[in-house]
């Protein structure tokens, strides 16, 4: 995720990132403005602007194709901010745990597994939702690793059933009691709800129907500007084809961008970072 400082208009108005989304559009910006071109030279230099025309058309499409736009944008928004606060539950709810397992057990062995499974879980979640391969070089693998958690497809469930499984045997051992034993689970099972959460979001995209008839609409919008702008225009309406196309596209593709959160592209959330502090946090509540 990108960090910066809202204040600073300058730095916000010249990023790279903008450099980059004109990239990205950059062979769309060329095919319109060719477009654009070729429908003024025919009506100037053909039909020597005998042509009638009328922005009326455009002006109540751009209207709904606004409403469009901002509806498309407001809904990824909110499956990017359900993630993040998915991922912000995650952190308490691995805190609270290691908090737990600290003041209810006195084994040092059950804190050190605890110590390094729920980093793994987490590890694990990261990189399920992005469809990744784990490091196995950042796992820490302690006496609970075998050979068949290698094979696994969903290795945050693998992980889950070891927490489990290890919480069984502290209380059949008599190291918490059924109260206790009561709390933790309560912790431990929020971690499958969060990932269920996380997996919602990422395999329910927008609908397709949607997402068809929002690129549809802008291509047939912008591709029919020229049209009614070329009389007033002339020439430059190559230019103002060119920029409302990059001023519609752009916002549709940060849509596309962060309605997934969890990938590594620039906006999506910081994953890698949260993953980290979680770690971090485990370890000096159970060091």
């Amino acid at each position: 995720m990108i960090k910066y400082n809202p204040k600073n208009w300058i730095s916000l108005i010249f990023h790279s990132y903008s450099r980059q989304v004109f990239r990205k559009l950059f062979p769309g910006l060329i095919g319109i403005g060719a477009l654009a071109g070729l429908i003024c030279w025919v009506e100037i230099e053909i039909y020597d602007l005998q042509l009638t025309t009328s922005t009326v058309i455009h002006q109540m499409l751009g209207f709904v194709l606004g409403l469009f736009l901002v509806f498309r944008t407001n809904t990824a928004y909110d499956r990017w901010w359900e993630g993040r606060k998915q991922w912000g539950a995650l952190v308490n709810n691995t805190r609270n745990l290691a908090i737990k397992v600290k003041a209810f057990s006195t084994d040092e062995d059950d804190h050190r597994f605890f110590k390094s499974m729920i980093p793994n879980f987490v590890l694990a979640m990261k990189e399920h939702l992005r469809d990744g391969v784990i490091d196995e070089e950042l796992i820490d693998r302690d006496s609970w690793y075998d050979e068949k958690f290698a094979s696994r497809t969903h290795k945050p469930n693998a992980i889950q059933l070891k927490l489990y499984t290890r919480l069984n045997q502290m209380f059949s051992a008599g190291r918490i009691n059924d109260s206790q034993f009561f709390v933790m689970d309560k912790e431990i099972k929020s971690f499958l709800d969060i990932l269920g959460a996380c997996e919602r979001i990422r395999n329910t995209p927008i609908p397709y129907s949607y997402s068809m008839y929002m690129k549809k609409f802008i291509f047939i919008y912008v591709t029919t500007l020229p049209l009614g702008f070329v009389d007033t225009f002339h020439y430059w309406t190559i230019p103002v084809t060119m920029l409302v196309f990059y001023i519609l596209v752009s916002v549709e593709l940060i849509a596309e961008e962060i309605e997934d959160p969890f990938g590594k592209d620039e906006n999506d959330l910081p994953t890698d970072d949260l993953s980290q502090k979680i770690k971090e946090n485990v370890a000096e509540i159970l060091d």
